[in-house]
């Protein structure tokens, strides 16, 4: 991991995410793009008159102070950084920005249900998911210590999650986390007998894994009335520092489950989570 994401907003949950990769950006030797959303209108930019140009000005002026006093602060000294401000709020840009510059990781800051100015509130964390090829880590609050330690993998086994599965894996296995893949069985019509949980993960594994079954003694079944509940229950058992979960770009957030199973997971849960992208 050598190139990380950071879209801020200049704001506390922002900050909380920028903690993050910074903390990541000192393990891993990484540098870090910071990228501002101006989202000033384009009537305004049109008018090309002299009042709309000052206000334009100092606003990115405004935007580029903030940018330095980050950058010159004690906690960014020796990270090489990049700053990028952009003018858009169309969110399949940031994943247009990511791509462009090379990025590994989009880290991003919510409080809870969405993020928190104009250009990042509700459901426009599914937004910027959605559209992202890259992998991108959703920070809920302060982390004075980020840890890795301890993943979950929320997983249906089928397989056009294979990619997604290896991705993770390989990411994971970079951080030196312990993966804990999980299949979360409800009384609904998904649910499955062990057999047909275990055979399932068999022929998974086997295509996944060139054959392997050695990542079958990282599978866990865990029985729930809800997915979602499943999930925060199995976290909980396994003191997992982080939930991974796979996105779909044109279903969203791991519409594989129910509904938007997901969706919820990503806005709610107090644990970080890092997505990757379902390959259509």
């Amino acid at each position: 991991m050598k190139k990380i994401l950071v879209p801020t907003d200049f704001s506390e949950f922002a900050g909380h995410a920028l903690d993050v990769a910074i903390q990541l950006a000192r393990t891993h030797g990484a540098k870090i793009y910071l990228l501002h959303m101006m989202g000033i209108s384009q009537a305004v930019i049109g008018k090309g008159d002299h009042n709309s140009g000052a206000e334009s000005i100092y606003y990115l002026q405004g935007v580029k102070a903030k940018f330095q006093e980050m950058i010159n602060s004690e906690k960014m000294q020796g990270i090489e950084v990049e700053e990028i401000v952009q003018n858009y709020k169309i969110f399949s840009e940031v994943n247009e920005v990511a791509k462009e510059k090379g990025i590994d990781l989009i880290v991003m800051g919510s409080h809870g249900t969405g993020f928190i100015n104009d250009f990042f509130v509700g459901s426009n964390t599914e937004k910027v998911v959605r559209n992202s090829d890259i992998p991108v880590l959703v920070i809920k609050k302060e982390h004075q210590e980020f840890k890795t330690d301890s993943v979950v993998l929320a997983c249906d086994f089928k397989f056009e999650n294979i990619g997604v599965y290896r991705k993770a894996m390989k990411f994971f296995s970079m951080l030196r986390s312990q993966v804990y893949l999980v299949y979360i069985n409800v009384p609904n019509q998904n649910f499955l007998s062990s057999f047909e949980m275990e055979e399932r993960v068999d022929n998974f594994l086997m295509e996944a894994d060139n054959g392997s079954l050695d990542n079958k003694e990282l599978v866990h079944y865990y029985c729930d009335y809800t997915i979602e509940n499943g999930i925060y229950e199995f976290c909980k058992k396994v003191d997992a520092d982080i939930i991974s979960l796979p996105t779909h770009g044109r279903k969203g957030i791991s519409h594989f489950f129910m509904g938007s199973i997901g969706e919820d997971v990503a806005n709610h849960a107090t644990l970080p989570v890092i997505t990757f992208k379902i390959q259509d």
